[in-house]
């Protein structure tokens, strides 16, 4: 057993989410933040260094790679960090890509400070954390396969939900046109409504997706 202390990489775009996250964690004893990123490019390139225990990483960057996108890379490499999702977002889809990439953790930025430190002691020792709604969310979807959305079928409905036309959605998604239509028919089916309008009013409501 060693004393050392947890390092931790905070990934946020917003210095003042950065600054808050560590003034919350260096109070903390046996946790030290070592650095910060302000692009989930920057955290990928800065989590390979070798000298990171933990990442939190935001999920929604202005530009370019997504938190999730940047956790799967993050994650794939051997001896890599545990990441710990924070963020203000709890939709299945931000929930099940981040988890799918790798995430250790998933919290809510409006968790209490002594529940963050927590988290990251645990994704540390290699155990899982999740914000108490999204381990309900997650908990509902397996007794629940039946409504659960695809990850495909969300980043359809989403697309439909931005007011993309089928033809539009497949042009984004590179698929066909009929292929988005069977998407839709299997989302209608699944959420028991039998229009767009209804799908999109459905899915928000139920969290899946997010407007």
């Amino acid at each position: 057993m060693t004393d050392a202390p947890i390092r931790l990489l905070l990934a946020d775009d917003h210095p003042v989410v950065r600054a808050g996250l560590r003034a919350v964690l260096e109070t903390e004893p046996g946790i030290t933040v070592v650095a910060e990123a302000a692009t989930a490019e920057e955290a990928v390139l800065r989590a390979a260094a070798g000298d990171v225990d933990v990442v939190l990483m935001d999920l929604r960057f202005g530009e370019g790679m997504t938190g999730a996108q940047a956790t799967a890379a993050i994650t794939a490499r051997p001896g890599a960090p545990r990441v710990v999702i924070v963020t203000t977002y709890d939709t299945d889809a931000d929930t099940l890509a981040a988890i799918e990439a790798g995430a250790t953790g998933y919290l809510l930025k409006d968790a209490p400070p002594e529940e963050l430190a927590a988290a990251v002691r645990t994704a540390a020792a290699g155990r899982a954390t999740l914000a108490p709604a999204v381990a309900d969310r997650l908990m509902n979807r397996m007794r629940s396969p039946a409504t659960a959305l695809t990850r495909r079928e969300t980043e359809v409905l989403a697309l439909v939900a931005d007011g993309l036309s089928n033809q539009a959605i497949g042009r984004r998604l590179h698929l066909t046109e009929g292929t988005v239509k069977s998407h839709l028919a299997r989302v209608y089916a699944k959420l028991g409504v039998d229009s767009r309008t209804a799908a999109v009013a459905t899915a928000t409501d139920l969290g899946l997706i997010r407007r």
